[in-house]
């Protein structure tokens, strides 16, 4: 008899060290599709980042996804990813799908995300689950390879 898979969402902190790895293997990512020395880097800083979702399978992390405050209304998407062997599965999804409902528990209305112009999966992903494509924000409108995303929730 297969032993079946097991696995789970939990919500943590950016202090978790199955987070803090995931973000090693997509800062990694990110510096081998832009650059190492990418304008958008210097936002892939995690400290004290207090609403993180872990996925686990079989006690072993395989996505992440965190949200902050963005402003009164809004929470920001941040640092997602999903180890390679896992994509596909509809991972991604369920991370994004629980940071909404988090941000809403919450008391946001909206979501706004930021990302290279260099991750058409990712692109696809956000435009899939309901994110509209806006005008860059804050700081990003002087990084020209950035695109914004924006979704009502």
């Amino acid at each position: 008899m297969e032993k079946a898979d097991m696995t789970t969402l939990a919500r943590t902190n950016s202090d978790h060290p199955e987070f803090k790895k995931l973000v090693k293997f997509l800062n990694s990512d990110l510096a081998a599709r832009d650059g190492e020395h990418h304008p958008l880097s210097q936002f892939n800083v995690i400290d004290a980042i207090r609403h993180v979702v872990l996925v686990l399978e079989n006690n072993t992390s395989i996505g992440c996804g965190a949200i902050s405050k963005y402003d009164p209304d809004t929470m920001e998407i941040k640092r997602m990813y999903v180890s390679p062997n896992f994509r596909g599965k509809g991972i991604a999804t369920s991370i994004l799908y629980e940071l909404e409902k988090w941000a809403k528990q919450l008391g946001s209305f909206k979501c706004v995300l930021f990302m290279g112009s260099n991750q058409p999966e990712a692109a696809r992903l956000y435009k899939s689950n309901g994110y509209k494509k806006i005008k860059n924000y804050g700081k990003l409108t002087e990084i020209p390879d950035s695109q914004c995303f924006l979704k009502e929730i």
